[in-house]
């Protein structure tokens, strides 16, 4: 992979959307006389993040043409996004439910997104190529989605394919979160109907060895294992990562991440975040380090500890997206935790 500048790099993600809805602070939904509200999806949280490391990216969806619609789209331009892309039109904003837990009691999260506006997006509705040439005249060098878009209905699966299709004949790399919530799947077909086609498209893949058995009838007893398996039938995969989280509680989890390509694993220090803040999009904070650090350095190494790193600042930012900086990420790598006023 060629050692980009950002003046020439840009990314672009797919995927719903949604209002989450939260009560103040620690307090329980029996509690909760007033919710919070933020706006977030697992791949916009990658777009957001990436623009704070400074790399131009875009997403694509589908909103309802209403002000909550708006108010979402002005959310990721507020954040550095480019919304050019996105579409409006019939059905609803999809919501979420997040009670924080703390200590020895878990997080919540009670979905409510059925028949959203971007479920109802079509094959033919977004025009890929367009939107992969740039309407800033930057093209894009890389693009992202995960197993989410692919579960919400067969059109948004199919959209999803066109992209990668068209990302492919363009030469634009491809990277794919294949985690993809079972309990999403209500549209008469089967993860493992579906998501082969869209990884054969794919230059990175995270997941772990329990997916690409279920996914894919890879069985291993490793994950390096795995790994070769899967590039024997994906020889278009180079990278494969996966995060490995300890919970000690709710407020302290240990962090570390790995990448294979090739014949060679890369390891991240474990970061132990003993008073967590909000863990919601940490897995999207890791891979948009990732992406980030592929994009600049030809070193999976500097890549990985770079993605940890992000996750792990992640865990002190409330709301789904990643706002630290390339500076933040750094000073975490070199080993400064120690939260020092900065004036």
């Amino acid at each position: 992979m060629s050692l980009l500048t950002h003046h020439c790099m840009k990314v672009i993600t797919f995927g719903e959307i949604m209002m989450r809805l939260s009560p103040p602070g620690f307090a329980k939904f029996e509690q909760a006389h007033s919710l919070n509200v933020v706006y977030g999806g697992s791949e916009a949280n990658v777009a957001v993040s990436l623009a704070y490391f400074g790399v131009p990216s875009a997403h694509v969806t589908r909103f309802p043409d209403h002000a909550l619609g708006r108010a979402a789209a002005a959310t990721l331009r507020y954040h550095g996004v480019d919304t050019s892309a996105i579409s409006y039109g019939d059905g609803r904003l999809g919501l979420y439910f997040l009670e924080t837990g703390a200590v020895s009691r878990a997080s919540q999260i009670i979905y409510d997104r059925y028949d959203s506006a971007f479920s109802q997006i079509q094959p033919g509705q977004v025009d890929w190529e367009a939107v992969f040439q740039g309407s800033d005249g930057v093209p894009a060098t890389w693009f992202h989605w995960s197993g989410i878009t692919p579960a919400l209905s067969q059109s948004a699966a199919d959209c999803l394919l066109e992209a990668i299709q068209t990302a492919n004949r363009l030469g634009i790399l491809v990277s794919g979160d294949i985690y993809f919530r079972s309990n999403l799947w209500k549209y008469g077909k089967r993860p493992q109907d579906i998501l082969p086609a869209l990884t054969e498209g794919c230059d990175m893949v995270l997941g772990n060895e329990a997916n690409f058995d279920e996914l894919y009838g890879v069985k291993a007893n490793s994950f390096v294992e795995a790994c070769k398996s899967m590039k024997v039938k994906f020889p278009r995969i180079r990278y494969f990562t996966d995060t490995e989280r300890q919970s000690v509680s709710a407020s302290h989890n240990r962090l570390t991440a790995k990448i294979f390509e090739g014949d060679t694993t890369y390891s991240s220090n474990v970061y132990d975040i003993t008073h967590i803040v909000d863990r919601i999009g940490g897995g999207d904070a890791y891979l948009a380090g990732l992406i980030y650090g592929l994009l600049t350095r030809d070193d999976p190494q500097y890549a990985v500890e770079f993605g940890a790193a992000a996750s792990a600042l992640k865990h002190t930012v409330e709301g789904d997206a990643n706002l630290v900086s390339v500076q933040e990420v750094e000073a975490l790598m070199q080993g400064d935790t120690s939260g020092r006023l900065r004036r």
